[in-house]
């Protein structure tokens, strides 16, 4: 495993996402938020498949910030269970990946 990970997490609406993102860059929990619009989530939910559209939300942090990461997202978001999922970065050009180091310090 890599210092570095990717999180993925989607929001109901652009205002909510930028809420997020900014909340969560401008606190040193990601160095860059992706905000990815027009996506469209089909999933079961209490007994029901649902279709909704939603903004999907790219966090590059890394592995050690990303539970207070995730704890701040939580805070922030209206979902009851909002999709979090951690995506390991094998490898990175390495002057990004610095990059990447010197945003969350």
């Amino acid at each position: 495993m890599s210092d570095y990970c990717i999180a993925l997490c989607t929001c109901p609406d652009r205002d909510t996402a930028e809420q997020i993102a900014r909340t969560v860059v401008s606190e040193k929990l990601a160095a860059c938020v992706n905000i990815l619009p027009g996506i469209t989530s089909v999933y079961a939910w209490q007994g029901e498949i649902c279709c909704d559209n939603e903004v999907q939300l790219i966090f590059k942090t890394r592995h050690r910030d990303a539970d207070k990461l995730f704890n701040r997202v939580l805070m922030l978001h209206p979902y009851d269970v909002p999709e979090w999922l951690l995506l390991d970065v094998a490898d990175g050009g390495a002057d990004y990946l610095k990059w990447i180091a010197s945003s969350l310090s």
